[in-house]
């Protein structure tokens, strides 16, 4: 009998297992077993991101029947996978995230249990990241690192060092991002945690990058991927993204081969062993290599999979995307096209301005209401007072201090209430400034890509040459409102940054990148809107004049530009070329309306213009701040 029972045992066991290992649960045999075996197979499918909806449903009914049949545990534990699976996925919808790690929370909270406390704090800290509530995040995160210090805990210390590094990166602050990462690794090292180590090790590419240390960042990429291959090869998502992070890397540092080479890399590997519809991230950015390396054709073969694979997942939130894809057909003379895609850009990035604007009008109605509550409580803590005050002279006097005290509070945080409110609605002020930017930069935008195909059916030279004068002064100036909407500080624009990008656009435009060097000779100068643009205008026409006329046939040559602050309010711009220089005797070529418009510029300016040939030819200007037009 005892046998018979163990062998029907054993039978039981590898049917359950078999059912386990090769039946997925689903809404139709959900019910057919055990709370505990749901909570096994929510645990084995939290990281692998596939069946994704059905995750998600068997997650919330096995929450329903644990909180009808199970202890508590079983119900923290739950919410404890739900939010695990958020957090992988990138599913951060409304509250549904913060409301399943907070219940987590409270339950282990209720069962004292210190390890599942600190562990949930950590949590909800990454939670409260991707939800951009970075105070509660490192207020959580350091309630953590004392659990974790308290119950000598190494590997959950590790990780909450990790994460405090993830939060400092996201408020770019990447000294102290770096500095915890770096103190992470060997507390994971020794605890054994090595896909933490390759986590914390992509940390440190991405804030070393931002930092413009990049063979730090390169050589944490390398340790990175190596910890995967040797110590957790099953890790896949973490070699695709080291390799998506240190191609970023390279995008900064200019090295567009290797960049390209690794997000290939983190493609083909995501596709492989993660399905590619998680990997329209990758796709687009290989699109975007490939579009800074005017590749047009490729640029638009992978950008257009990539926002195909989005639109299928149902992504409202496409900007740049759509920004490369309009310029990959701009670039390839599909005008209709590059306007329509610049156009759900322009309307996304609307879109998304509208709801940020809308969640501070709803935050500032809720403040005015709680003022009127806090005010109408005051009143009534004004009359009682004043009943009080009949028993005697001592309580009378005591109540009335009472009161005053009160009252200056109130004061206080009523003032209080009404800057917030302001600071709300400079908040919104500012994002509408931003968005006004932002209209007039793709308005100009809209109107360059019309000059373009305008010029583009033009035979005569003479008019072609003037068309495209005419759109590098067009781009000029949408640069200029690119980085106020851009920036942090709407009232002025940093002009080496600008003058780089202005730089960028006309070689680009002339097809003279491995022809002629551009090079910025000077320290960063913020100006405000109404000095920056004349002097953009000026800068634009004296580098197309020079790509046009110093640099003959297949002559190699470099330019600089030079842009200074006097302490006697003066402006210096030197624009200096090593081409031919001008020819004595001989006429000089074009039109002639660049060259008035540089004097009206500069008279604008209350400038003076000086030039001469030196190896080449130098050109200078004295501008006066203050008593500029």
């Amino acid at each position: 009998m005892t046998k018979t029972i163990s062998t029907l045992l054993t039978v039981c066991f590898f049917v359950c297992l078999s059912f386990s290992q090769s039946t997925p649960l689903n809404s139709d045999n959900f019910k057919t077993v055990s709370i505990d075996s749901c909570l096994s197979w929510l645990r084995e499918n939290t990281y692998t991101g596939k069946d994704l909806d059905n995750f998600h449903a068997i997650g919330l009914q096995t929450l329903k029947r644990s909180q009808k049949e199970s202890d508590i545990t079983t119900i923290a534990e739950v919410h404890e996978e739900l939010v695990n699976w958020h957090s992988y996925n990138g599913t951060f919808s409304g509250d549904s995230i913060i409301h399943h790690a907070e219940k987590a929370l409270d339950y282990y909270i209720t069962l004292d249990d210190k390890k599942k406390i600190a562990d949930t704090y950590r949590a909800l800290s990454i939670d409260y990241i991707n939800m951009r509530e970075l105070d509660k995040s490192q207020d959580v995160l350091f309630k953590a690192i004392a659990l974790f210090e308290a119950l000598k805990d190494e590997a959950g210390l590790g990780k909450a060092y990790r994460t405090l590094g993830a939060l400092y990166q996201v408020m770019e602050d990447y000294d102290k991002s770096v500095a915890y990462l770096n103190k992470a690794i060997p507390v994971l090292e020794k605890a054994e945690d090595f896909a933490g180590v390759a986590i914390a090790q992509f940390g440190l590419i991405q804030s070393y990058g931002k930092l413009g240390e990049y063979e730090k960042a390169y050589k944490a990429a390398d340790y990175c991927m190596e910890t995967v291959r040797k110590k957790v090869p099953e890790e896949t998502f973490i070699l695709v993204r080291g390799h998506s992070y240190r191609g970023e890397v390279y995008l900064e540092d200019k090295k567009y081969d290797e960049a390209l080479e690794d997000f290939i890399k983190a493609w083909e590997i995501c596709s492989a062993k993660i399905g590619e519809e998680r990997c329209a991230t990758y796709e687009t950015e290989i699109g975007k290599v490939y579009l800074l390396q005017h590749n047009y054709e490729k640029a638009l073969k992978h950008l257009s999979a990539g926002i195909e694979a989005y639109e299928k997942k149902g992504t409202t939130t496409l900007v740049t995307q759509y920004e490369d894809l309009g310029k990959s057909y701009e670039m390839l003379g599909d005008y209709k096209n590059a306007i329509f895609y610049k156009n759900k850009a322009h309307t996304n990035q609307v879109n998304d301005l509208k709801g940020t604007i809308a969640n501070l009008e709803e935050e500032t109605i809720v403040k005015y209401e709680t003022g009127k509550k806090d005010e109408a409580l005051a009143n009534q803590a004004s009359l009682l007072a004043q009943k009080t005050k009949t028993q005697n002279l001592i309580i009378a006097v005591a109540a009335l201090l009472g009161l005053l005290l009160l009252s200056l509070l109130y004061f206080f945080n009523k003032n209080k209430k009404a800057t917030k409110i302001i600071e709300a609605k400079n908040a919104e002020n500012e994002l509408l400034l931003k968005e006004i930017h932002h209209r007039v930069k793709n308005n100009l935008e809209m109107v360059k890509s019309l000059i373009s195909l305008q010029s583009a059916q033009m035979e005569d030279s003479a008019s072609k040459d003037a068309m495209i004068a005419s759109q590098n002064r067009v781009q000029s100036m949408g640069i200029i409102h690119q980085k106020l909407y851009q920036g942090t500080n709407l009232g002025s624009i940093e002009m080496k940054d600008y003058f780089l990008n202005l730089s960028e656009g006309i070689l680009d435009t002339f097809d003279a990148e491995d022809k002629v060097k551009i090079e910025c000779a000077m320290e960063n100068l913020d100006l405000d809107v109404d000095t920056a643009v004349p002097i953009g205008l000026i800068v634009n026409e004296l580098l197309t004049n020079a790509l046009k006329y110093a640099f003959p046939q297949d002559k190699h040559g470099a330019i600089s530009i030079s842009l200074e602050k006097t302490l006697d309010n003066h402006l210096k711009l030197k624009v200096s070329d090593n081409g031919i220089g001008k020819v004595e005797g001989v006429a000089p070529k074009g039109t002639g309306f660049g060259t008035q418009l540089v004097r009206l510029l500069t008279q604008q300016l209350n400038g003076k213009m000086t030039e001469r040939s030196e190896s080449g030819t130098v050109i200078e200007f004295d501008f006066l701040i203050d008593t500029a037009a």
